[in-house]
Formats: structure tokens, sequence, C-alpha cells
């Protein structure tokens, strides 16, 4: 990548946007132009460790396109987004997810600039089962508003051919270091380290579907360190666009999860199941899986990290410490 010259990432205090200027500084790339809103959360302590050109608070963007102080910039790995499921502020995630991401991606592909996009699991809604990428997008009915604020880039680049030049991102169940200051949309990996820290216990939701027992529902999680990679490597191949989805291929159980996190602390497993609240349980999926042929034919040969590897790995070189990626 250092060959197209400076890479723009936004989103780059967050979780993923940091794993990534992470993943370049042990290419050997510094040539970095961090875009984020920092703000009252603790995510600024993920840029501390990182080498970066310049930062950019992402209401600045704009102006520097428009002034042309941007025109070194090779490809944009563009992050930056409201990622809640929760938020309810339907204007808010409009302009942010959606208006923001169309300005970003014209302005790149006037330029002939490389752009990829994070999309977003999210957009295939109450889908169960193994999911592919090339579901036709327009079939596709998000259950939440940070759902449809995806959805809708997703169909503005399909209808105006955005989709045969630009790269689309579908991260499933990703988890890892840097995640801290999301609050209450952290991973249950997070959650549960800080769970048995305090009580030794953890809590699963109960099953409300007979054919599932509880703590047996189903997700695809994806180790953060496997993400950036896969990332990285769709930028890097200009013959990859469409939509991808990032996923470890195969799903496993709240409980699989949960019982790795207990081994990499080295305590048996203590869990507690508790209902599910009544408001989530229509729209709650107790099975999703990747398929990730799109990845894998595009050339992306890696191993993906086992479950009980990313657990122990994160749980013992981050959590425990209390370190984060570059530390």
């Amino acid at each position: 990548m250092s060959d197209r010259g400076t890479v723009l990432v936004t989103g780059a205090a967050g979780f993923i946007g940091s794993a990534v200027i992470w993943a370049l500084n042990r290419r050997g790339q510094d040539a970095i132009i961090a875009v984020d809103r920092l703000d009252r959360s603790e995510k600024w302590r993920n840029l501390v460790p990182l080498r970066f050109d310049d930062y950019l608070d992402a209401d600045a963007l704009g102006d520097k396109i428009e002034l042309g102080l941007l025109n070194h910039v090779g490809s944009v790995i563009h992050l930056g987004a409201c990622s809640s499921t929760t938020e309810t502020d339907a204007r808010f995630l409009t302009e942010n997810n959606y208006n923001y991401t169309k300005m970003l991606a014209e302005w790149a592909i006037q330029r002939g600039i490389r752009f990829a996009y994070a999309s977003s699991a999210a957009t295939y809604g109450a889908l169960e089962g193994r999911v592919a990428d090339d579901v036709d997008v327009r079939t596709l009915r998000p259950l939440n508003m940070y759902g449809y604020s995806k959805q809708l880039f997703d169909l503005h680049a399909l209808a105006r051919g955005y989709l045969d030049r630009i790269v689309g991102l579908k991260y499933f169940n990703v988890f890892g270091p840097n995640e801290d200051h999301k609050g209450d949309m952290r991973s249950v990996v997070n959650k549960a380290f800080r769970q048995i820290a305090e009580s030794g216990r953890m809590t699963l939701f109960k099953s409300h579907r007979p054919e599932f027992a509880d703590g047996e529902q189903r997700r695809d999680f994806l180790y953060v360190k496997d993400a950036v990679e896969m990332t990285l490597h769709l930028v890097d191949r200009p013959q990859a666009h469409g939509l991808f989805n990032l996923g470890s291929g195969r799903s496993h159980t709240w409980r699989e999860l949960a019982d790795a996190v207990f081994a990499a602390l080295g305590r048996p497993a203590a869990i507690d199941f508790v209902d599910m609240p009544e408001e989530l349980r229509p729209r709650y999926q107790y099975f999703t899986e990747a398929s990730v042929d799109r990845l894998r034919a595009s050339g992306y040969d890696r191993p993906i990290t086992s479950l009980s590897d990313a657990v122990r790995d994160y749980v013992t070189n981050y959590l425990v410490p209390d370190k984060r990626l570059g530390a």
C-alpha cells in the first residue's frame, strides 16, 4: 500500500479504525491521515501508540477536500460512523453514516482514489443461517436505523455503479483490543471479562425458541486482527470491488465464547442465564454466519484465528494488562 501515497483512515480513533492504523504501521506505513471526532470518551487513547502524519476532525475534512489540500491521498479507508444499533436519532444517522459517506466516495471516485468503506452485517436484517454477500441489496430489510443508514449508501452505490469500483465491507461480530470506549456496544468478550473480574460469573441471554438451548444461539465471531488483515487485503487489490462479508466463515455458540473467556482466565465456567428483554425478542437472530466465498475468491488465503486462540490473545495480552494495540 505504500506505493499509493498517503492513506486516509476515518474512524481512526475507533475500534477497527485504530486497528487498521496499527496494522499499517506494522507494514511500515506511516503516511496516514487519521480522521475522527474525538469526544468525551477514552477512544483518544487508541491513537497514542500509533504513527500517522496528521490528524483531522471529521467535520473539517470536507473543507480540506474543497481546498485541494488532500490531493496526495492515494487511498481512503472509511470506517467512521455511528455504529450504535440502539441509536434512534434518524436524522443524525442519515447525515453521519449516509451523506458523509456519499461526499467522501464521490470525491475519491472522481480523483481515481481507491475507496473502501464499512457497510455492515446489520443490513441483512432478520436473515438467519449462512448469509452470502452476493444477495441482492435491494431485497434486504434492516431491523434498526443503524443498519438502514448503512443500507442507504449500499443502495446509492449500487444505483450509480459505484460498486463496480469501490469496496464495501460487511463486518460480522468483531471483537478485540481497542474497543473499551464503545460502552454497551462492546463485545461480549470484553463485557464478560469485566463481569468475571468482579463476581467470578457472567450472564448470557436465555433462549426463547425451543429449538435452541440457553447459550446455544450462534454468531460468526471475528478477531479484529483478522478483520484488519482482510480489510487491507481488499484495499490492496484494485480488481476487488463490490460488497464483501468479513467474518470467520464459521459460527460458534455464545456458550463456546463464554467458555473460551473462562479458559483464558484459568477459571471454571459460571454462567447465569437471564431473560431477554421483551422488546428485543422479535428482532433477535439465533443463528448468523458469514459466507466468505467472495473474500477467498479474491485471493485471501490467510488462516483465520480460531475462536479460542483469539479470545486467549485478547484476554491475556490486552484485557488483563489493560493494553491497546501498539502499546
